[in-house]
């Protein structure tokens, strides 16, 4: 951790405002106190995944809950994060730090050129001493609120901007091998690897109730990290300073894999599949052993209504998600394509069909 120099930090929603709707101006500073001391020192960097934007809006809406239909909710974040921006920006003021807003969704990292945007905007950004705050664009989402919430996109996030070490603070102060209320529990000190957590009752409630999260969001998220070659400290917002110090504290993700492709891990983690692909046997061998692209005479099936460029779900013949990748036909050409070599295609078609439907380049394979 005192190693670590471009660091990404993830605050929930409950650890910056009220119960009852509204930002604790108190505990956004008090927080940015602690990124402003380490960061910014000894050639760190923070990023700041920051949720609250839906909880800020709730008392300006009149909102006495978060609510739960989607038009209120956007609603909502569309008048909290202007207050939520407005607030860390005063308060790393206070510092002589700038702060710059990221909004993001999953469309904008899983697609080549838009992921390159995103590094070079957040890299930038660092490189000219502003704090990024990144949130999802919840306004714009239409499928769902979030990637599924800001844990995982936390662990994106530091995948994304090359981070030495993702910190994801809670309202409880690391892992626990049971209800930490509960007396005879204990806090588990460190994590090799998932199977060590075999066994181990996960709660999936955050305490504060304007929250989407809980500690189930928080490990999934720390395997993502891990699973990437990012380690982990999962820790309360109390005790952030320690985290950062390097000082013993909460719950440590050793990591558990390497760097992969950039954008693959946001494909595997935060697309929608728009549809499915059936492959036959040895279409499913070439694309999971060999890794190799996906041609049309290996597809037995086609399941949804996508266009090109949309993520999709690669199934084998037992209806088993192998793959995913980013389609480069639209649904209604594919039927005529199934079953045929490209050459075929291209004597019949013309030579724009001489292509693979998912190339290898666009294309992950999911674990079992």
């Amino acid at each position: 951790m005192r190693q670590a120099r471009r660091i990404v930090v993830k605050v929930g929603s409950s650890s910056l405002t009220t119960r009852a709707g509204g930002l604790d101006a108190d505990r956004v500073d008090a927080l940015v106190d602690v990124l402003a001391q380490h960061g910014g020192t000894r050639g760190r960097e923070i990023v700041l995944v920051s949720s609250g934007a839906i909880a800020a809006g709730l008392a300006p809406l009149g909102l006495e809950r978060r609510p739960r239909d989607l038009a209120r909710q956007q609603a909502a974040a569309s008048v909290g994060q202007g207050l939520l921006v407005a607030r860390y920006t005063a308060s790393f003021a206070r510092y002589g730090r700038g702060v710059g807003q990221v909004l993001l969704t999953s469309d904008d990292t899983s697609r080549r050129t838009h992921y390159r945007n995103a590094y070079r905007t957040l890299d930038q950004l660092l490189t000219m001493g502003a704090v990024p705050v990144v949130n999802e664009n919840d306004t714009v989402a239409t499928d769902e609120i979030r990637f599924g919430d800001n844990d995982r996109l936390a662990a994106l996030v530091a995948h994304l901007v090359r981070a030495d070490l993702l910190v994801l603070l809670s309202d409880v102060d690391g892992l626990y091998d049971g209800d930490p209320s509960t007396p005879g529990t204990r806090r588990i000190e460190e994590v090799h690897g998932p199977a060590e957590l075999d066994g181990v009752r996960i709660g999936s409630a955050g305490r504060a109730g304007v929250g989407t999260g809980g500690m189930v969001t928080k490990v999934e998220a720390a395997r993502i990290a891990a699973g990437a070659g990012v380690p982990v400290v999962l820790t309360s917002a109390a005790r952030a300073a320690d985290a950062l110090a390097g000082r013993d504290t909460g719950t440590w993700f050793h990591p558990t894999g390497r760097r992969a492709a950039g954008r693959l891990l946001w494909l595997a983690h935060a697309s929608t599949p728009a549809g499915a692909l059936t492959l036959d046997e040895g279409a499913v061998r070439a694309v999971v052993d060999r890794r190799t692209s996906l041609l049309p005479a290996g597809i037995a099936g086609v399941e949804g209504e996508f266009t090109a460029g949309d993520p999709v779900e690669l199934r084998d013949q037992q209806g088993r998600a192998v793959a995913r990748g980013l389609v480069a036909f639209d649904a209604k050409e594919l039927p005529r394509l199934l079953g045929r070599s490209t050459h075929e295609l291209a004597r019949e078609l013309g030579p724009e069909y001489e292509r693979e439907v998912v190339h290898r380049d666009d294309l992950v394979v999911l674990g079992p």
